[in-house]
């Protein structure tokens, strides 16, 4: 057998989420049907993490596990896999790895963005939340370099999340104003359940109800989730980079 990795990208608009679901239907189910027509067997896939419904992906790697020489040309395999694939689901990249190589436990870095823009635009559906008031952005990015480094990120999961720490490297939490709009970057070694939202959400307390920017350190410290913002609408986050050692991050 020979292991590839797959790059995909997705609109989680239509999806409950990546990973298959008995009652629902997910991204990878879409991505194990089109596999299983080429490649004319049932097909697994592991993902390198989990969206939740509705959330989008600009970059998720798979690995999924080949007979030998079934694909003798990459580039037909991807052409034929889009093809069978929804329109909202794209198939980047196949790169043939080592056997040992996972898609989940060899990340060693993840990127998401969360978009908010301020204006109705009907463009935006489904791919950026709006809000009404804009926030303090300078006070949201002193509480967001709070986040910086390594540290128990309980307070940000959902519960009963089945993991064995909390413990997170954060090592970019930004704010950037993009022609009236916001897009908060966030950067971490991984993610916990719901975490992004969670942090979103809390920062976005601080910067519209003045609150101090050191506020979040309370909330930090607490490892409470209801001492938390409230988890802001799954639409308007992305996840946007897999970091892997031995993968080039250039198409």
């Amino acid at each position: 057998m020979q292991r590839y990795f797959l790059e995909i990208a997705y609109d989680g608009t239509s999806y409950h989420g990546w990973q298959v679901q008995h009652n629902a239907v997910s991204v990878q189910q879409r991505v194990n049907e089109a596999l299983a027509k080429i490649l004319r067997s049932p097909v697994e896939t592991v993902g390198a993490g989990r969206t939740d419904t509705g959330v989008h992906a600009k970059q998720l790697y798979v690995h999924v596990d080949v007979e030998a020489g079934q694909i003798p040309n990459a580039d037909r395999f991807l052409h034929a896999l889009n093809a069978l694939l929804p329109f909202d689901i794209a198939a980047r990249r196949l790169l043939p790895v080592q056997q040992d190589a996972h898609a989940r436990f060899d990340a060693v870095e993840r990127s998401y963005e969360y978009h908010i823009h301020f204006d109705k635009d009907p463009f935006s559906i489904n791919k950026s939340w709006q809000l009404r008031d804009y926030p303090d952005v300078q006070r949201m990015n002193e509480a967001a370099a709070f986040l910086l480094g390594k540290q128990d990120f309980g307070c940000f999961s959902k519960s009963n999340t089945q993991v064995f720490t909390n413990i997170c490297t954060v090592t970019r939490a930004e704010w950037v104003d993009v022609q009236g709009r916001l897009i908060f970057h966030v950067t971490a070694d991984r993610f916990l359940r719901n975490m992004v939202r969670a942090i979103v959400g809390t920062l976005l307390d601080i910067g519209l109800k003045n609150k101090k920017a050191s506020s979040i350190l309370d909330v930090i410290q607490s490892q409470d989730r209801a001492k938390a913002g409230t988890s802001v609408p799954a639409h308007g986050l992305y996840l946007t980079k897999v970091i892997y050692p031995y993968i080039s991050t250039e198409s």
